[in-house]
């Protein structure tokens, strides 16, 4: 049984495991202060061309989403998301958990546009009401779908306008840095939103996330909001030197390239066949609708989601390729894909 369930079934890259037993002996200081720590955050400045970018590394996604916003709001703030957001369907209220209410507006793509946000507004007029004041998308969203750079420069001008603030969700941030049709860059997310992580756990890391606050007003005590939400580590050099690794000889994109590489593949064969997809594929998650007897029996030989019923006996899967995916899998699914057409 192979799985294409996610990006993240394999354990590390091979560098980072290496780079964790040779240093494993060496005495560093804790919470972030390691020489490892200082030193990724220095590439990941230059690679932003952002010197004073606020870098902090925490454990996962979902620790990542829920202390951002957190810190960002007041108690009778609340974050505005697409329907399909993480926040909204894969993360058990977490940020419900903080006493924050999430406005949810339904979109096609997963993505969210100025006109989403404003339909959002017209709607919360006054105090008997949560006051939306951040917006969170995520780069690639959950459908697989990427940003282009005049659709995040759109939604942070209307932002700034309604002082709002814009946060982005990376958990795989390398895919959509290296989809085909890609335009934006590290730099241009650091002026482009307010705060952004950059995943490591779903592109090569054992686990990591990497937190970027380019909004002054949002730097202050951020490490407080760390250690309260228990994501402070006392050996926070684990997560420093993962992301040392990572942007090194651009490793990070080159393994989210290959993600990427392996899931078109897959899609143009599935296309070759004569199958359509819920959302272009653009990424390494891409999700054909076949016809509901060939998903039972696919799901006999390989791992993969069913995301959506679409129309009488056809629905939508998942398929999500990684920085380890095997070229032989990939073909190992076409083979049988195929053969099953032909029964």
């Amino acid at each position: 049984m192979y799985s294409f369930k996610n990006d993240y079934s394999e354990g590390a890259h091979p560098n980072i495991l290496k780079a964790l037993m040779e240093t494993n002996l060496v005495q560093q200081e804790g919470y972030g202060l390691d020489e490892y720590s200082c030193k990724a955050i220095e590439i990941l400045r230059d690679k932003l061309n952002n010197p004073e970018a606020n870098i902090h590394f925490v454990s996962g996604g979902t620790q990542a989403n829920l202390i951002v916003i957190s810190s960002i709001l007041k108690p009778y703030e609340s974050v505005i998301s697409a329907n399909s957001g993480h926040v909204n369907t894969h993360e058990t209220g977490a940020i419900e958990a903080t006493g924050h209410k999430i406005n949810t507006i339904d979109t096609k793509d997963g993505k969210l546009r100025p006109e989403d946000v404003k339909y959002i507004l017209e709607q919360h007029v006054d105090e008997h009401m949560v006051k939306p004041r951040t917006v969170y998308i995520s780069n690639t969203t959950e459908v697989g779908t990427v940003y282009k750079k005049r659709e995040l420069e759109e939604l942070y001008s209307y932002c700034k306008e309604n002082n709002l603030l814009l946060f982005l969700d990376g958990a795989r941030l390398g895919s959509g840095l290296t989809a085909p049709d890609n335009d934006l860059s590290l730099s241009d997310l650091s002026r482009l939103v307010d705060a952004f992580y950059i995943g490591g756990t779903k592109n090569g890391g054992l686990l990591g996330e990497a937190i970027v606050i380019s909004n002054e007003s949002l730097k202050a005590d951020f490490r407080y909001y760390l250690k309260q939400r228990g994501a402070l580590l006392s050996k926070g050099r684990l997560l420093g030197i993962q992301f040392l690794e990572l942007f090194k000889d651009d490793l990070y994109l080159r393994l989210a390239s290959h993600a990427n590489t392996m899931a078109a593949k897959l899609a143009e064969g599935i296309v070759e066949m004569g199958f359509s997809f819920l959302t272009n594929p653009e990424s390494n998650q891409i999700f054909p609708i076949l016809p509901d007897n060939i998903i039972d029996k696919l799901n006999q030989k390989f791992l993969f989601y069913v995301w959506s019923k679409e129309g009488d006996n056809m629905s939508s899967i998942r398929l999500v390729t990684s920085w380890a995916t095997k070229e032989e899998a990939v073909d190992g699914f076409l083979k049988e894909l195929k053969s099953l057409m032909e029964v």
